[in-house]
C-alpha cells in the first residue's frame, strides 16, 4: 500500500471521501494524500473521466482506487442510507485492467485495504492460475474485478464474467499494455461495457497511441499531471542514481559488493533476459545471499513464492526481468540495480521507481556494458541525466566503494555471520492449479512419464527361424523335454498361413517351371507337331551399351 506524503497538509477527510474509506486508510497509517491523489479526487469523485499522469511510486493506485470504491454500491451503503436495496447486485460494478499479474495482485491488495470497512468484494482475475476458483468467486458475487486482458476476455467469452453492470473502468499502466501488445484486447473489453460509464486512464508516461485511445473512449477527460514542488526531473528526487561502465564478466563481483553496502535493505536486480535473471539468482545464492527470481520461465506458483518471500523478508534480493518493473510495491527496498541496461527510458523509470517510494530515499545503480553505451546514451539524453559517459568501473575500483558506502576489504562472498535470512526454501510454494504446458516450481518433481522411461525394459528373447521352424535350437534337458515337445506340436498344428508364403515366378499366368517344361524339346514328339514359339521380351539397352556420338 502506498503511504501518504507529508508535502501537503490536506487530509483525505478534507477531500470529501466516505468516512468508512478514511477509517480504513487511517488504520494503515495513511492520512495525507500525494499530489496526484489530491488533484484527482475532486475531479474523479463526481464521476468525471480522468487521464492521470504521475511518476511511478507517487500514489496513482489510490488516485483512481478511492473514486472507484465510492462509485460501488454495497450493503454498508444501504445500512447508512446512502443507497436503495434495489441498487445492489452481484455482478461487477467496477473493472480495473492491468498489464501484468504482479500489478494485478498489488492493485487488488490496495483496493481490499481501502474498502475493508465497507466490506467491498474485490476479485483478482489473471492467468497462470486455475479457472475454477476465479469462476467460483464470480458466482458468489463481486463488486470490483481487477484483471489482465487475456483472462478477462477468456472468462467473458465463456459467459462466466458479466460486464453489463460496470459503472467505472480504469486502465492502469496503459503504456505498458501498449508495449505488450494488449491494446486490441483492451478495445474488445471496452466494447463489452455499457456506453454510459466513468473511465479513468492512469500511467507514468503517455505515448501518442495511449492518448489516441483516451480520445476514442473517454468523454471530455480532465488531464491531470501531478509533480511535487521540489521534484522537477523525470525520476523521483529522493533517488540517488549511479551509472558505471562495467565488464560483463566482472558484473557478478560488482553486484556482490554493492549488496554489502552499509544501510542496504531489500534490493531488486533487473535483467533484460530470463536466462540472465535465473543465472544471477543462482550465482548470488552460491555466494551466500538469500536470493529469489521472478521471470517468465517460472510458473505462477514459483513467481508468487519468490514475491511472498521477498515481502516477508525471507529473501532480501529479488532478481527479476521487467515483468516486476511495475506493480511491485514493497516497503524497505533501498537499492535497485540494473544488471543490464534497460531497453528505453520508460523501462528505466519503472525499474528505478521500485525504490524511493512513498517519500522514502533509495539508491539506483546501472551497470552499462561496452556494447550498450549507444543505447544508454539515448536513455540519458531522453531523461536529461548527467551520465552520458559512464565511468569505467571494476569490482576493485576505489570510487565504487566510496560512492556506495561499501566497507573496505569486502569480497564477493557474503560472510557466514551475516547469512541470517531464512531463504527462498523457507517460503511454502502454493499449488495454484496452473494452466498451460509450462508448470515449473522451485523444486520440480519428475513426471510419471519420465519415471516410466527410466524403468528397465524387459528384453524379449529372439528366436532364429527358417520357414517357420526354429534353427539351431539348443538341446534341452529331460525336465524340459515335455514342454519343448508341446511347443513343437503347437507349431506343427498352427495353420500354414502363419508361415510366410513363398513367391513363385510365373510367365503369362503359367508357372515358370511349367512354361519351361512346355518349351523344352520333347524327343517323343513327332516331327509333324510344330514347336511352340518362345515369346521374345523387349529390352532397352543400358546407357553403357549406347555408343558415343
Amino acid at each position: 500500500m502506498e503511504e501518504a506524503s507529508i508535502l501537503s497538509t490536506t487530509t483525505f477527510r478534507d477531500l470529501g471521501i466516505l468516512p468508512e474509506t478514511a477509517e480504513a486508510l487511517e488504520a494503515v497509517g495513511i492520512t495525507t494524500p500525494f499530489p496526484i491523489q489530491e488533484m484527482t479526487l475532486p475531479v474523479a469523485l463526481p464521476g468525471n473521466d480522468v487521464i492521470g499522469q504521475a511518476k511511478t511510486g507517487t500514489g496513482k493506485t489510490l488516485g483512481f482506487g478511492i473514486p472507484l470504491l465510492e462509485r460501488v454500491t454495497v450493503p454498508a451503503d444501504v445500512e447508512a442510507g446512502r443507497a436503495q436495496p434495489e441498487e445492489l447486485c452481484d455482478t461487477p460494478q467496477a473493472l480495473v485492467v492491468v498489464p501484468t499479474r504482479e500489478l494485478c495482485q498489488q492493485v487488488t491488495n490496495d483496493l481490499l485495504t481501502a474498502g475493508k470497512v465497507r466490506n467491498v468484494r474485490v476479485a483478482a482475475i489473471y492467468g497462470g492460475r486455475a479457472y475454477e476458483p476465479q469462476v467460483e468467486a464470480l458466482k458468489r458475487g463481486v463488486d470490483v474485478v481487477v484483471g489482465t486482458p487475456g483472462r478477462l476476455l477468456d472468462l467473458a467469452g465463456q459467459r462466466k464474467l458479466s460486464l453489463k453492470a460496470v459503472r467505472v473502468l480504469v486502465l492502469d499502466e496503459a503504456d505498458e499494455m501498449l508495449d505488450l501488445g494488449f491494446l486490441p484486447d483492451v478495445e474488445k473489453i471496452i466494447e463489452m461495457l455499457p456506453a454510459k460509464r466513468q473511465t479513468m486512464l492512469f500511467s507514468a508516461t503517455m505515448p501518442g497511441q495511449v492518448i489516441s485511445l483516451a480520445r476514442r473512449y473517454l468523454s471530455q477527460p480532465t488531464h491531470i499531471r501531478a509533480t511535487a514542488p521540489d521534484d522537477e526531473g523525470a525520476t523521483v528526487a529522493n533517488i540517488t542514481q549511479h551509472v558505471f561502465r562495467a565488464h560483463s564478466l566482472d558484473k557478478p563481483e560488482v553486484v556482490s559488493r554493492i549488496l554489502q553496502a552499509e544501510g542496504r535493505g531489500l534490493a531488486m536486480i533487473f535483467c533484460r533476459t530470463k536466462r540472465t535473471a535465473a543465472d544471477i539468482a543462482d550465482q548470488l545464492s552460491h555466494r551466500g545471499f538469500a536470493a529469489g527470481a521472478v521471470h517468465g520461465d517460472l510458473g505462477q506458483s514459483a513467481r508468487e513464492q519468490a514475491l511472498r518471500a521477498f515481502r516477508n523478508g525471507k529473501v532480501d534480493v529479488l532478481v527479476c526481468t521487467d515483468v516486476a518493473a511495475r506493480g511491485i510495491d514493497v516497503d524497505g527496498v533501498t537499492h535497485v540495480i540494473n544488471y543490464q541496461s534497460p531497453e528505453d527510458e520508460k523501462t528505466y523509470l519503472h525499474r528505478v521507481g521500485r525504490t524511493g517510494r512513498a517519500g522514502a530515499s533509495g539508491t539506483a545503480v546501472t551497470l552499462v556494458d561496452w556494447d550498450d553505451i549507444p543505447r544508454w546514451q539515448l536513455i540519458n539524453k531522453a531523461l536529461d541525466l548527467p551520465f552520458n559517459e559512464p565511468e569505467e568501473t571494476y569490482s576493485t575500483s576505489d570510487h565504487l566503494y566510496e560512492l556506495l558506502g561499501i566497507p573496505e576489504g569486502t569480497t564477493g562472498v557474503l560472510p557466514r555471520a551475516e547469512r541470517t535470512r531464512a531463504g527462498l526454501a523457507a517460503e511454502e510454494i502454493e499449488d495454484l492449479g496452473e494452466t498451460g504446458g509450462r508448470r515449473r516450481s522451485a523444486a520440480p518433481e519428475r513426471s510419471e512419464r519420465s519415471e516410466r522411461s527410466e524403468r528397465p525394459k524387459r528384453q524379449r528373447p529372439r528366436r532364429r527361424t527358417r520357414a517357420g521352424k526354429p534353427v539351431d535350437a539348443p538341446e534341452q534337458p529331460e525336465s524340459a523335454a515335455e514342454p519343448a515337445a508341446a511347443e513343437a506340436q503347437a507349431e506343427a498344428d498352427a495353420p500354414k498361413a502363419a508361415a510366410p508364403r513363398r513367391r513363385r515366378r510365373t510367365r503369362a499366368g503359367v508357372p515358370a517351371d511349367a512354361a519351361a517344361a512346355d518349351t523344352a524339346p520333347n524327343p517323343a514328339a513327332t516331327s509333324d507337331e510344330p514347336a511352340k514359339p518362345r515369346r521374345r521380351r523387349r529390352t532397352r539397352r543400358s546407357s553403357a551399351d549406347i555408343p558415343e556420338s
